[in-house]
């Protein structure tokens, strides 16, 4: 394995935050012209959610969700790739991460079953947090050992 197996899962996580803005832009707009909405009417987040639907913003709380755990898991694609710990456990599982997290985005954008949101999150999450502790133990373990 090269290492570079790992960038498949970062770039398509990187894609689906784009995906995101660009659903939340289109349905945001969509009905701010649809309701002729002025500009000025919307010069905090405050105003806008006064009079934009919850539903109309669930792609931009999704949006925001996706520059918290995420953070890490690219943060982590990084450091397995420079420190050459890439192999096919941690590659399943950033993809494992990725559908998971698509999952997530599809759920909070579009229907919003806070249940069935919070199940495939808590998911996506245990398997970050598996990542991170596999790679702590691999560099505390080799660390203890001296090599």
């Amino acid at each position: 394995m090269t290492g570079n197996e790992i960038f498949g899962p970062f770039l398509a996580m990187m894609l689906l935050t784009a995906i995101v803005w660009v659903v939340l832009y289109y349905r945001r707009l969509s009905f701010i012209f649809a309701n002729r909405i002025r500009s000025q009417d919307l010069t905090t987040p405050e105003k806008g959610a006064a009079i934009i639907p919850e539903e109309i913003n669930w792609p931009s709380y999704n949006f925001r969700n996706l520059f918290e755990l995420p953070v890490l898991f690219y943060a982590l694609c990084l450091y397995l790739y420079a420190v050459g710990s890439v192999d096919s456990v941690f590659v399943a599982s950033a993809w494992a991460y990725v559908a998971l997290r698509a999952a997530h985005s599809l759920v909070h954008s579009t229907f919003n079953i806070v249940k069935l949101r919070f199940m495939v999150y808590m998911l996506s999450s245990l398997v970050l947090w598996f990542m991170l502790i596999r790679a702590s133990l691999q560099y505390f373990g080799a660390a203890f050992d001296g090599t």
